[in-house]
Parts: structure tokens; sequence; C-alpha cells
């Protein structure tokens, strides 16, 4: 072989160093972690009202930036649907919910916006910037789709998963109805300390590891999605007992001192009035339902307390190992606080504390509080519902100056697709695997999240689930509670004056109420979404059918 000459090693050297930087060897692009929480209320964690100690949440708020009004979708599948595809809910297959198999309101509506799993005709963001040269990895809950193999994280566009495939599970004792996967394996859990909340951060840092072992150079994507704090009220004994008795003084009171607090941090403005109570008067309760109930809310705390913990873990890990400057940190929670079941919690009571149980719930009255100042819950269109506290955190990307501020310009769920594929210099694609794509309904936050002035959307948003139906237009937001004896209860609120809800101007702003039921109507067809009285009727004679089949 012969030897080139030594002038031309410099030369040699800068095309080598360049066919590196093209084969991604150099990539500066920034490492992404996507964060989630699941059932929580938009005033439970420190930097957003709450009493909850979340230490390592409010240092990433303190050194990033908190949105005040971004929205997720009121509801755990269509949330997850619409985050990790950029898409509305409905194209994406999710428009209700998943179903496992055989369940006679199943699955298969036959409609393609309610076929309760991942259709082929969007994208994940593991499949997006998979394509774009990042190692794309989950742990935690996957929850959008469930009875075959074909729509688990692996198959969608995520190298590695570990966590739980439907919707819920005990945190301790994983086994229904499913349990715990790792790749496409079911586990079966034998260790007595296991806690679902950790071991999602255990295998995500394993995960990063890795990745990192193998290539420095490359950046990865990890989506981390929490179960905590969604029923059951499972925690460690320690968490609970450092919130046992704090709640003893009530829900009335909670409330009332966490909007004075909110109102303090500038997250709320003092125009805006308190919602009323939606639950019965804490003094109202016995000793013994007092005692019950504070037990349930110390439990929920600590559930809260220990995702935060785990943050810190993670945290700690990526500094420890030199990737939090480059690394672009998401926070948000999936949808409002969780009312379902009873005002006063669901489950036996003798199970609480335990490792025990499967429905245990803090019930609408401590969900109420969660969601201070706001109306409604989880599953409702109301701000209760969908407002997420977010928090955005990138050193490299955020001015230092810019740190510890709030954006007050509101966004939704597919603008984090948006966001992503920006700071990652990836495109969206147009077809996938031979598929089609929706368009992506999102845009990108980073001008916003840089410092940049004005909206992130001029252009109307919208929402619906189970009939619930919203529009966001500026600082006006059209919103409807689903009624089966009422088809045009639309209500309208100035957001700005009034994010509370409490001031109802759809009587006398009839003109901007008629503008934004069209423009919603519009949106409706051309996005697969059906009346919800049409999806019940479907519903009824798909059960009547497998009844009388079975």
């Amino acid at each position: 072989m012969t030897l080139p000459p030594l002038r031309l090693f410099p030369l040699l050297m800068l095309l080598v160093f360049a066919a590196c930087s093209e084969n991604g060897s150099a990539d500066q692009r920034p490492n992404i972690i996507l964060i989630m929480s699941d059932d929580m209320g938009y005033s439970d964690i420190g930097c957003f009202g709450g009493e909850i100690q979340t230490p390592n949440l409010d240092r990433l708020a303190a050194n990033g930036v908190r949105f005040t009004q971004f929205y997720n979708t009121a509801r755990c599948c269509p949330t997850r649907a619409s985050l990790l595809t950029g898409c509305y809910p409905h194209q994406t297959g999710i428009g209700h919910m998943t179903n496992p198999p055989n369940n006679p309101l199943g699955h298969d509506y036959e409609l393609p916006g309610y076929r309760g799993a991942l259709n082929r005709n969007c994208v994940t963001i593991g499949e997006a910037l998979g394509q774009s040269g990042y190692r794309t990895m989950m742990t935690g809950k996957w929850h959008l789709g469930y009875h075959k193999q074909e729509q688990w994280p692996l198959q969608r566009g995520f190298e590695k998963f570990y966590g739980i495939v439907p919707g819920a599970a005990n945190f301790f004792k994983p086994v229904h109805p499913r349990g715990i996967t790792y790749g496409n394996d079911t586990l079966t859990i034998t260790d007595d300390n296991f806690y679902t909340t950790d071991a999602f951060t255990d295998y995500a840092m394993q995960f990063i590891g890795e990745a990192h072992s193998e290539d420095k150079e490359q950046p990865f994507f990890l989506y981390l999605a929490y179960n905590a704090p969604h029923w059951p009220l499972n925690a460690p004994t320690e968490e609970i007992e450092k919130y046992r008795g704090k709640y003893r003084k009530g829900w009335d009171k909670l409330r009332e001192e966490r909007y004075a607090r909110m109102q303090e941090m500038g997250l709320i403005d003092p125009d805006w009035p308190l919602s009323p109570r939606d639950a019965r008067a804490w003094d109202s309760l016995n000793v013994e339902q007092q005692e019950e109930m504070d037990l349930r809310m110390a439990i929920y705390a600590g559930m809260v307390d220990r995702m935060d913990q785990n943050i810190g873990r993670l945290v700690t890990y990526l500094e420890q190992n030199a990737l939090l400057e480059n690394t672009l940190i998401v926070f948000l929670n999936d949808n409002g606080a969780c009312a379902e079941f009873a005002e006063l919690g669901s489950g036996p009571k003798e199970q609480l504390g335990t490792k025990e149980g499967y429905v245990l719930s803090y019930g609408r009255a401590w969900a109420n509080a969660s969601n201070t100042p706001y109306r409604l819950y989880k599953h409702w269109l109301h701000e209760g519902g969908m407002a997420t506290p977010m928090i955005v955190h990138w050193p490299q990307g955020i001015d230092p100056d810019r740190r510890g501020q709030m954006i007050r310009e509101h966004g939704f769920l597919p603008d984090i697709m948006a966001t992503f594929l920006d700071v990652a210099e990836a495109d969206y694609p147009e077809t996938y695997a031979g598929h089609q794509i929706a368009p992506l309904a999102g845009k990108s936050m980073v001008p916003v999240i840089r410092g940049g002035e004005g909206p992130i959307h001029e252009e109307p948003i919208f929402w619906e689930h189970e009939g619930n139906k919203a529009v966001r237009l500026g600082k006006y937001k059209l919103v409807m509670k689903w009624d089966k004896d009422r088809t045009d209860n639309w209500e309208l609120y100035d957001l700005e004056k009034d994010r509370t809800e409490m001031n109802d101007l759809a009587e006398t702003m009839t003109e901007k109420r008629r503008e934004m039921a069209d423009l919603y109507h519009a949106w409706a067809k051309e996005h697969q979404v059906l009346p919800w009285e049409e999806i019940q009727t479907i519903r009824k004679e798909l059960g009547a059918k497998r009844k009388a089949r079975h």
C-alpha cells in the first residue's frame, strides 16, 4: 500500500471528520426525554401551587420554563395517541378508548376514528425520530393498543420497552390484566420490594446507559410514562407516613391555600374566582370519615412524591454522565385529576396503606382540590379536565435569563411532536412503511421556549371525547359538557378574564358562539369525529350481536 504524501493528511482528516459528522458520530442534536404523569391534578406539584413535596420537578421548573396554558385531551389513551403522533386522537383510531379482546363494547367499532388502537396512518415520535438517527426507548404505561402484539411499543418505533401495556395495574403486584412487559415478553414479578414507579426509572436509566455505551455521540429519545398517581392508591409506607395527618384540614381549606399560593406565584390571575366546591363540606364528615379521607389523600400525595424522587434519580444520572446539558426534558400530565367511582373514593378502606387493591381511588372531593382552581375533571373538556402543568428543561436551549419564567401562550399535545422534530432536525413523513400519514396537527414551540413573542396558535384547535367538545380560538374557548337530552348546550368563555369558566358568554356573544361552533363541526367532519349519540347506538348494537352469538 502506498502512503499518501504527508501534506495531504490534514485534508484527509477533514474529510474523515466530515464523513463522521454525516454518519451521526458527531451528532450534536439534543437527547430528548418525555416524562408523563397519570391522572394528576393541575395544582398538585409544588411549582404549580401544591403542597406535595416535589423538589426535583420544582428544580426543573426553576431552571427551565413552565407552560401555564398547555392542554391534554382529558383522558388517558386519547391523550397518549395525540401526544405520540402529533395528530388529533380520532385520526389515529383512538377517538374513544382502547379495549381488550372479547369486550362486548369492543375495539372494532368498524369506524376509522374509534378502533381502539393506533392505526397505520400515523407515526409515533419513536418512528419519526428513529428514522432520523435517534435511539428510541420507552418505560412505563403504553395504553395505545392491547389485544395484538403488533400494537405494542416495539412494533411502533421503540427499540426497547419495559412497562405495562394496558391502562392500570397494582403498583406492587402488577398482574392484572397483564402484568409487566419487557420487550414483547410478560414478566412474573417476585420481588417483595417491587414498585412500578421505581422500576420504570431503573429501566429508563439502564436503557440510556446501554445506548450511551454503544455510541456516545448518537442522541436518544426516552418516553417515560409513569402510572402514578393513577388508581389504585398504592404508595410505599414511608411516603404515606410523610403525609399522614397533613390532610385533616380537609379539601375546603386545601383549595383555599392552593388558590392563594397560585396567585402569589403568578400562575393565575387574582380576578379569576375560585370555582365552587364540587363535594360535600369537609366539616359535614364524621371523625372516622375524615380519618379515612386523610389517609386516601396521604397515599395519593405519597405517589406523587415518590414519582418526583424518581425524576430526581434520573436527573442525577444524567448529570453524573454529562448528559443533562444537552438533553431536552419535557414533563406533563395526561388529563386532569380523576373523579371516577365516588365522591369519597372507592375500594375497601381495609386495603388502604397495604400492597393490595386494584380500584382504590381518592374520590371526587379530593380531585376537586387537585384541580384548583378549575372546574371538572378527567373526561370533561373544561379546564379542570384538560389543563396540564408542563415543564420544559433544556440547559443548552434555554437562555439563562429566561429560566424560571412562565409561558402563557396556549398549546396542545400535537405541538410536542412538532417541537421534537424541530430540535432533532427531523422531517415529518408523508408516508411511512407504505402507508399514507395524516398531516401533523401541531406547531413547534421552540420559538416561544427560546423567548420569542406571539401565539403558538392563531388558528383554532379542537377536542372531543365522549361527546364533550371544545374549541380554543385566541382568548376564547367554546366548550360543551355532553348531555343526552341537549345537543346545543355550548358555553363560551373569555379565558383572559375568566379561566375558571364562571361567566358564560354564550347568550351575549351569539356571533362568536356561532362562528366557533361552525369551526368545530367542520373540524369534526374532516377528522373522523362522530356524534356521541351515534357511537352509543353502535356500541349497543354490537353488544347485542355479540351477546346473541355467545
